[in-house]
Parts: C-alpha cells; sequence; structure tokens
C-alpha cells in the first residue's frame, strides 16, 4: 500500500510536487492567477478562441437549447442532432469519410489504440507520444516497441523484430513538450509498406499547421494515407472533448469496440455547440492561423536573440530546456513575479533531466508582449543559475541490448513513467 504522506514528501524533496493555481477569468492572452495580472504563455488555446464571443454565444444557446449535459452513453440514450452535426463539420474539414466525437483526447487515444490493439499484437510507439497514447498501448495489452523519438530507423529495426505481429504504428504529429513535428511520410511509408495500421494524433496540429489550419498531415499531403487522425476541440478549438476521423467501416467498428466511447457520458451540448462555432471562426477567418505562426515566429526570434536554442521547435510550442526540476521551479515563479506565466514541466511529464519551461504562443498575443517575454525569461533564466542556450545533458537511458545491427539502439523502451525514471 502506497504511504501516501511519505510519497508527498518525497515528490517535493526531489523538486516533483505540484499544486494548481486559481485563474480568475477566462482563458485568453492576460489572466489573473492567483489574483496577479500575468501574460499567459502555458495555454493550448492557440487561436484564442475558448473566450471568444461568438463561441461563448454558442455554447450558451445551445445549453438553453439541449440542456448542459447529455445524459448518457450515446449507445444508451442516442445520439444528439448537436453530435451528429459536429462529426459531420470535422469529417470535412479533415477531408475524411466520417468522424466520431469522444469525451476527451485521453479517452480517444485510450480507446482506439485498445480497440486496434490485442494481447500478441506489437504497438510502436515514438518514446515521446503523450500520456494517453502510452496509457492506450498499456489497455491494449498488446506488446509495446518504444522508437528512439523521430527515429525511423530504429521504428524499422522494431518491426522487423516483431516479425509480422505489427498492428499499429502510434504517434504525435505535434509533439506537445517539445513542438517538433514527426516524420510523417517515413511513418506513412513503413505503415503501407509493412501492412500495419498507423493512428496520428493531431491535437496540437489541428488549427496551427497546414492549409487552413487542418493539421501537419494536410501540410503533408497524407490526410487520405493514416488509418485514424485523432484531434482534439479543446485547444486551438477552444472547447473540450476530441474526435477521430477515418473511413466509416473504421468509426463503425470504434463505436462498437471503442471502450471509452462505448461506457462514457456523451459530450455536453454546449461543448460540442462550442466547437461548431469555433470551427466555423477557423474556416473562416484564415487569418488566425496565419497571425498564430506570426506570433510563434516572433516569439522564437526573440528567445534566439537571447541565447536561447528552439530551433528544433518550428511550431506554436516551444521548450526552454534547463534539467533540474528545482531550479526550473524556481525560474518559473521568478517569471511569474514579473508577470509572466511559463509553466514549469517535470517528470514523469518529460524525460528525466528534460525539466523545462514550456512555451506555449496564442494567436491572440501580441508581438511586442512575446519579445518582451522573451527578456524576463533570459534574466530569469540566469537568476536561477542557468545559462540561455546552455546544453543540457540527459542521463543515457536504460534498456536491453540488441545485436550488431543497431548496437547503440535500445531495444525498445516500455514506458516513459517506468518508476526508475520517476525520481529523477
Amino acid at each position: 500500500m502506497i504511504e501516501i504522506e511519505a510519497r508527498l514528501s518525497e515528490l517535493e524533496a526531489v523538486g516533483l510536487y505540484r499544486h494548481t493555481r486559481l485563474v480568475s477569468g477566462p482563458q485568453g492572452p492576460h489572466v489573473l492567477l492567483d489574483g496577479k495580472p500575468v501574460l499567459m504563455l502555458s495555454s493550448n488555446n492557440y487561436l484564442g478562441l475558448a473566450d471568444h464571443p461568438r463561441v461563448r454565444e454558442a455554447a450558451a444557446d445551445a445549453a438553453m437549447r439541449w440542456g448542459v449535459g447529455a445524459g448518457a452513453s450515446r449507445l444508451v440514450s442516442g445520439t444528439m442532432t448537436i453530435h451528429r452535426r459536429l462529426e459531420e463539420r470535422l469529417a470535412e474539414f479533415k477531408r475524411r469519410e466520417s468522424a466520431l466525437v469522444f469525451g476527451s483526447g485521453f479517452l480517444a487515444n485510450a480507446g482506439v489504440i485498445s480497440a486496434l490493439a490485442r494481447r500478441g499484437d506489437v504497438v510502436f510507439s515514438d518514446e515521446l507520444n503523450h500520456a494517453s497514447i502510452i496509457d492506450g498501448c498499456r489497455l491494449s495489452r498488446a506488446e509495446v516497441f518504444v522508437y528512439d523519438h523521430l527515429d525511423t530507423e530504429h521504428l524499422a529495426w522494431g518491426i522487423r523484430q516483431a516479425e509480422g505481429r505489427g498492428a499499429l504504428i502510434a504517434t504525435d504529429s505535434v509533439f506537445s513538450m517539445d513542438g517538433d513535428v514527426a516524420p510523417l511520410e517515413e511513418l506513412v511509408e513503413l505503415a503501407r509498406r509493412h501492412r500495419i495500421r498507423i493512428l496520428v494524433d493531431e491535437a496540437h496540429a489541428t488549427g496551427a499547421l497546414g492549409p487552413g489550419g487542418r493539421g501537419a498531415l494536410a501540410e503533408a499531403g497524407l490526410a487520405q494515407e493514416v488509418d485514424v487522425i485523432v484531434g482534439t476541440l479543446g485547444k486551438a478549438l477552444g472547447s473540450y472533448g476530441a474526435f477521430v476521423a477515418c473511413d466509416r467501416e473504421m468509426t463503425d467498428f470504434l463505436l462498437n469496440t471503442a471502450r471509452t466511447f462505448v461506457f462514457s457520458t456523451a459530450l455536453p451540448p454546449p461543448a460540442a455547440a462550442g466547437a461548431l462555432a469555433a470551427l466555423d471562426l477557423l474556416e473562416t477567418r484564415p487569418e488566425l492561423v496565419t497571425r498564430l505562426r506570426a506570433n510563434s515566429a516572433a516569439l522564437r526570434d526573440a528567445l534566439d536573440d537571447h541565447g536561447f536554442d528552439v530551433a528544433e521547435s518550428r511550431t506554436q510550442i516551444m521548450p526552454v530546456v534547463l534539467g533540474d526540476p528545482g531550479g526550473t521551479v524556481e525560474a518559473c515563479e521568478r517569471a511569474l513575479e514579473r508577470g509572466v506565466f511559463a509553466q514549469a514541466i517535470r517528470p514523469p511529464t518529460v524525460p528525466p533531466m528534460t525539466s523545462r519551461l514550456r512555451l506555449a504562443v496564442m494567436a491572440s498575443h501580441r508581438a511586442s508582449e512575446l519579445r518582451a517575454a522573451a527578456r524576463v525569461l533570459a534574466e530569469t533564466v540566469r537568476a536561477a543559475g542557468f545559462e540561455p542556450g546552455a546544453q543540457v545533458v540527459q542521463e543515457p537511458g536504460g534498456g536491453l541490448e540488441v545485436g550488431p545491427e543497431l548496437p547503440a539502439r535500445r531495444a525498445g523502451v516500455f514506458d516513459i513513467e517506468a518508476p526508475d525514471r520517476l525520481a529523477a
């Protein structure tokens, strides 16, 4: 049995204790955080739509028309018209035949992966995939091969070792803590060559990348080449919930087999209506995506001017990797004192010795305030004992020895949250 008090003390001692902060008012570029006005650089409200008047009005109208809750699972109490409308629009937006709405992105990934893989299969997962993909792999009871981040050679080696048991490749398109983009063309080619299904989570790409904000797959011309696209309604679309876009046969399969869909109450009507309104705004105001990209470039350039190295990110997510969790928290608090909220992200959310300030840009930011924030971050990082741009040396990961073909590769670490990685 876990000794809760002792475990909390341990987390605090190693700089991994967490607490929530109180935000007064809506999510936006500026918020009242614990009663103090700050610039928000920690929100996934990328297009600034969470508090847009049309999105608010749509959600309020839906509450009056359909009520606040959906009552039960859609297989029990039926699909409400607002759910059907949303799914039709999402399928059209992603240029796919069909879509199915889930209660959250976590539920979507966990449900889809555990439905598409089973004991005896092998799922291939990027080592920096989101926790929802990791937990979907666990729930599937399949064997999991975790390949080195973005490393398609390591993935190809793992597929060969699976000897035909491969069931699914699962990857984020934009990685939530690093802002880098998966090598989608190579992944799709491997999946096609070995006849393995592929799932791509576009949570942080929808509304940010590609023509009209349709995502990284659309940017690469691959939206029709993957089996399942996962997207979220709770980031650039400013609402809550998630969806999968795929062909109609896959939708029917998931409706019948994805336990997180079958056994979860349907999305609240106000959330569905808010997402629909946000989708309308995204499609009719493409300048929102252009502004997000311009703001991202402005912050990236300003960080570079102050010595930070965020070159691996070409998206609205930029990590300032400091390494030590305690020092990263100190840098976060110092920046907060000066009116900039850049949340400290620590293990197990990220690998050991890669604690960071995760910066997230919104279309509703001003370029001038982003440049000022970069200066504040440089000064507070130095005050916390770090030098912007200093290289963080990551401890080598554990793992099994492999054969001579890839002597430097790990055979596939099964879990980023393994106990030996929690204490770093």
